[in-house]
This record gives C-alpha cells, sequence and structure tokens, in this order.
C-alpha cells in the first residue's frame, strides 16, 4: 500500500483527467479507490488543469461515479486563476474570456466585468479590456483569437489557465486548452502569464486546504510535463498513472526520477 511504502505520507493530490476518467468513462471502481485512500489514513484533493467546469461541477461529477464529495474537496486551474486575478487585479478590471460558460461565469462572479465577443466596433474598444483569460473553449473561432489578440496587444493581461495541448477521451487524445493559447499567443505577439499546472500555484491551494507540507503529499497524474513537473516544483512526492498520455518508457526516463508509477491509479494506491 501506499502509506507503507511512503510512511511519511498524509495526503495526496489526484488529477483527473486520464486518472479518474476519460471524459465521462470512469477509470476502474472509484469508490473503492477512494475508500482505500481514505482507510489508508490519507487525506485528498482533486487538483486539475480542465478549466472547463467549476470546483461544484466537477465535485458534482465525482458524485455521479459514487464518490461522495464536496466543491472543497476540489482545486482546478479555473478557480486558481479566478484566485490570482483577486489577489492581482481590482474588481473593476474587464476581463475577455475565451474559454467555457462555467469559466465565464466564475470569473463574472467574482466580481470583475466581463466583456463578451464583439462586432467589429469592438475592435474600437479593445484597449478598454484589462485581462484576457484563455483556457480550453470549445467555440473557439476566429474573431475570439482574433479579439483576443488585439486586446493583448493594446496592452491587456494575457493570463493562461492552462496550457494542456490534448486531454483524453474514450475516441482518443482531442486538442486541449493549450491549442487556443497556443493561437492567441502566435496572433499576439505575447506569452501569457499559466495558472495552472506546472506551475505550483494548484498544488499550493491544495496543500493549503489539507494543512499538510508539500514532503507529507504525493502529487499523482498522467502528465509528466505538467502533474509531474508541477508535483516536483511544488515538492510534492510524484507518483504516475500510465492511464492517460504517458508512456512507460518515458515514464522510466524522467528526470528528476518518479518516486512512484503504476498501470493505474488503484494499484498505485494499493500496490
Amino acid at each position: 500500500m501506499i502509506s507503507q511504502r511512503f510512511p511519511q505520507l498524509k495526503g495526496v493530490i489526484i488529477d483527473m483527467d486520464g486518472v479518474l476518467w476519460r471524459n465521462t468513462d470512469p477509470i476502474g471502481d472509484l469508490p473503492a479507490i477512494f475508500t482505500s485512500i481514505e482507510a489508508q489514513g490519507l487525506q485528498w484533493i482533486c487538483a486539475t488543469n480542465n478549466a472547463t467546469q467549476s470546483p461544484e461541477e466537477f465535485a458534482e461529477k465525482l458524485r455521479g461515479f459514487g464518490v461522495e464529495t464536496h466543491p472543497g474537496c476540489v482545486v482546478n486551474s479555473a478557480s486558481a486563476t479566478v484566485d490570482y486575478l483577486k489577489s492581482n487585479f481590482s474588481l473593476d478590471s474587464k476581463v475577455y474570456v475565451v474559454g467555457s460558460e462555467s469559466l465565464w461565469q466564475m470569473v463574472s462572479d467574482a466580481g470583475f466585468e466581463t466583456v463578451p465577443t464583439g462586432d467589429e466596433e469592438w475592435l474600437e474598444r479593445a484597449a478598454e479590456i484589462d485581462i484576457v483569460v484563455a483556457g480550453l473553449d470549445r467555440r473557439f473561432s476566429y474573431n475570439r483569437m482574433r479579439d483576443a489578440a488585439m486586446a493583448i496587444r493594446l496592452g491587456a493581461t494575457f493570463i493562461a489557465t492552462n496550457t494542456d495541448a490534448t486531454y483524453p477521451t474514450p475516441q482518443g487524445l482531442l486538442p486541449g486548452a493549450g491549442a487556443a493559447v497556443r493561437a492567441i499567443e502566435v496572433a499576439s505577439g505575447k506569452e501569457p502569464m499559466v495558472i495552472g499546472k506546472p506551475n505550483p500555484m494548484v498544488y499550493q491551494e491544495a496543500l493549503k486546504r489539507m494543512g499538510l507540507e508539500a514532503a507529507q503529499v504525493m502529487g499523482i497524474g498522467d502528465r509528466l510535463d505538467t502533474d509531474i513537473r508541477g508535483a516536483q516544483a511544488a515538492g510534492c512526492l510524484s507518483g504516475l498513472v500510465l492511464t492517460g498520455v504517458t508512456s512507460i518508457q518515458a515514464a522510466k526516463a524522467w528526470q528528476p526520477p518518479l518516486d512512484a508509477y503504476a498501470p493505474d491509479l488503484w494499484s498505485l494506491v494499493n500496490d
């Protein structure tokens, strides 16, 4: 068991896409997995780069798979982005959001003025935009790229929820937030401030909620360049599962070496 292999362990921070599920399909018996984690005396928080839904919506999805939880057990790059905005910008800032309806609503609910995609007249008002926030946007279009790039070129701060190139689904890998973010970056000529993993902010928020030190916690994910790099940057132990986008060869070659890797989350927790 993971608690026996790592006696100092008191908690785990678990990625979601590619670890707990592929889109709407669970990976393994999730209620049994979380029951085992808790039976070993470990705290847990789910932390994902996925900014298309709110923590409340992700908690509801977990409950739909039979895992009893609440929104406080979920940190995602959307909630971390909103926290960053609230800590670094005044509430009268105007924000242009390239992302899901949930991301737009979270920014709006935080008290910021959100600016919708507009017509040609909007271009004349682009200089009024203070911040562009970009994430996975399944309605991404030329006009959204145009409006975001124009605002950034005129001085808006460019913030990306995350830059994951893809995300796993039962049908295979689909384009992630990084595809839209990269398009805006090329069009604007400016790189974004990235909130999600591998930036350690998501892990740091999870550690704060658990009241634990980084050395007492393992970050578990399926991506080396985001989940694992972020966990290591935060000072956590690192655990990789092979149910997402990473091969066993890449896992063995990763530097600094992983603390643990396994075929899936059940095996990582229980073997």
